[in-house]
């Protein structure tokens, strides 16, 4: 149809008088403008300016323009009269050029609608842009299934308190970001390597108990409980690593091999790993009568960061010669190898969530978290903290991972993952943020500092519930020594 003809029905046209010369057009702004007569002609309605219509809010997908229809098939067809019709007044109302990509709006792959034209221009002039749903935006009241749309309520972010529920004093607890003096275990127990000794707080009864004095020419460098049962490894500045049974107070055995400190420790189902300032790491097995069954060597300086994956298959270590490792049950040597943080690499987490997830921290020059896909041997992605990352653990409720920071910040990060938004930010540490665990129901996490003090924060929802802030709320400030 001619957009300069009339927009009456065509079965009402009016044929054009032959003895008229013809007379001269000009071109209009627009296909559907028409010359105003000699008498304006006023009117109460409103009708906004179609080129700057954001219609594509609608959804509003038009069908593809019929051929023009002869007047015998127009007579003959009803259908074919009524779908020309619709097209003939769609153009009338809303204008040629609708900006529709012949079909409505999909989401993408992040779950965010995309749309044609420019979100950021308004529906009409005289109306700012509303964040409201398709439905309440539409005129021609779509059904459910017509728009590709998801309208599940949004849930609001979830709180995480802003301070700790309770404060210890931990005398002595030392300032170095190589050591690993602080662990939780499966049956609700706090270790602290304070100076020489090894002490316990269990977190039902909050009782305190000495387990170890190494004495004046030893010191703790490293705890780490077994993942079952009371078994506890205690790394020492002389080399050793002893082995106590934590429900007796009583050692089971001291196992030798590393020439220096050994400051990283880590269980797997019956595998104990010890990573020592000699660059070395020993596998171990307490059944044995050997103090270890392998050596593992790569690293070109001191080994500070060991963790079994879930599935007990992988062990990833980082060192300070800034290099990141990840080795399996049989290696020597390393199966893969990281080299692209700038510093001491401490924090490292396996994601219980997603297998084959690595997530490693930096040091002072690097402040990155970095995320692995071991499975590809690819590196996923980055984030810069903005301050030396010394600690990183996974909640194992949600898709949430915590990380803790020295220079120059101290802070306490809570993360959502993938998309590394900040849920909290939490202060309060005087001195670096050293030491990190999570209690077993995986709600509680406990850090550790240079100023001596052990913060007790509710940071992860509980497995059943996305909300505890009742349980939260619930806590009550205290402070006591831990000896």
């Amino acid at each position: 149809m001619n957009p300069n003809q009339s927009s009456s029905p065509p079965s009402q046209s009016t044929p054009s008088n032959p003895k008229s010369p013809p007379q001269p057009t000009t071109p209009s702004p627009s296909p559907y403008y028409h010359p105003s007569p000699s008498r304006p002609i006023y009117s109460d309605r409103f009708i906004p300016c179609r080129s700057s219509s954001n219609f594509a809010l609608f959804d509003i997908s038009p069908p593809p323009p019929p051929p023009p229809p002869s007047d015998a098939a127009r007579a003959d067809d009803t259908s074919s009269s009524s779908a020309a019709y619709t097209a003939l007044l769609r153009t009338a109302l809303f204008g040629s050029d609708l900006g529709f990509s012949g079909g409505p709006s999909t989401p993408d792959k992040k779950g965010f609608v995309s749309v044609n034209s420019p979100v950021n221009r308004n529906i009409f002039r005289f109306k700012s842009e509303t964040r409201q749903s398709l439905h309440s935006l539409s005129p021609l009241g779509f059904d459910d299934h017509s728009v590709n749309v998801s309208h599940s309520p949004v849930k609001a972010p979830r709180k995480v308190p802003r301070s700790p529920y309770k404060v210890l004093d931990a005398p002595a607890l030392q300032d170095d970001f190589y050591l690993n003096l602080v662990d939780w275990s499966s049956h609700n127990v706090l270790a602290v390597g304070l100076g020489n000794c090894v002490y316990l707080w269990n977190a039902c009864s909050s009782k305190v108990t000495k387990l170890c004095d190494l004495g004046g020419d030893d010191s703790v460098c490293s705890v780490g409980w077994a993942q079952r049962g009371t078994n506890l490894a205690v790394g020492t500045s002389n080399g050793k690593v002893q082995i106590w049974d934590a429900s007796r107070c009583k050692r089971v055995r001291t196992m030798e091999g590393h020439r220096l400190r050994v400051g990283a420790l880590a269980w797997n189902s019956s595998m104990l790993s010890s990573g020592s300032r000699d660059k070395s790491i020993l596998q171990r097995d307490p059944r044995a009568q050997e103090d270890f069954v392998s050596k593992l060597s790569g690293h070109k300086s001191e080994v500070c960061g060991l963790k079994w994956s879930y599935d007990n298959r992988e062990l990833a270590s980082g060192g300070n010669d800034n290099r990141l490792f990840v080795w399996n049950q049989h290696s020597t040597q390393p199966v893969l190898k990281y080299c692209e943080h700038t510093a001491a690499v401490k924090a490292i987490a396996w994601s219980p969530h997603i297998y084959g997830l690595l997530a490693s921290g930096g040091g002072t020059a690097d402040r990155c978290i970095r995320f692995w896909n071991t499975t590809t041997n690819s590196h996923l992605s980055c984030m810069d903290t903005g301050s030396q990352v010394c600690n990183l653990v996974w909640s194992k409720n949600v898709n949430e991972l915590v990380s803790t920071h020295g220079y120059s910040q101290n802070q306490i990060i809570v993360w959502r993952y993938p998309t590394m938004s900040k849920l909290a930010t939490l202060t309060g540490h005087t001195y670096r943020v050293l030491y990190l665990a999570i209690s077993p129901d995986g709600q509680t996490i406990v850090t550790g500092a240079g100023d001596e003090t052990l913060r007790f924060w509710n940071v992860f929802p509980s497995p059943k519930s996305q909300n505890t802030e009742s349980e939260i709320g619930a806590s009550s400030f205290g402070r006591t020594h831990i000896r």
